[in-house]
């Protein structure tokens, strides 16, 4: 039993290996997606001269 074990654990290591530098990730459609939305430019509207003035200022 103790050999089973010890090939198990010696597999687990190097199929973890090679899932984790090996193989190259494919990008799935909605990783595409997320990755164009990142691309495309966000609108920006300063907002800062709609706050009203602190309390007990005299502005």
């Amino acid at each position: 039993m103790p050999y089973v074990f010890g090939g198990l654990v010696v597999l687990n290591a190097l199929m973890l290996g090679y899932y984790l530098f090996l193989k190259q990730p494919s990008a799935t459609q909605s990783v595409k997606q997320a990755k164009a939305d990142l691309v495309q430019p966000i609108e920006f509207s300063n907002s800062a001269l709609y706050i009203p003035p602190r309390i007990g200022n005299k502005d």
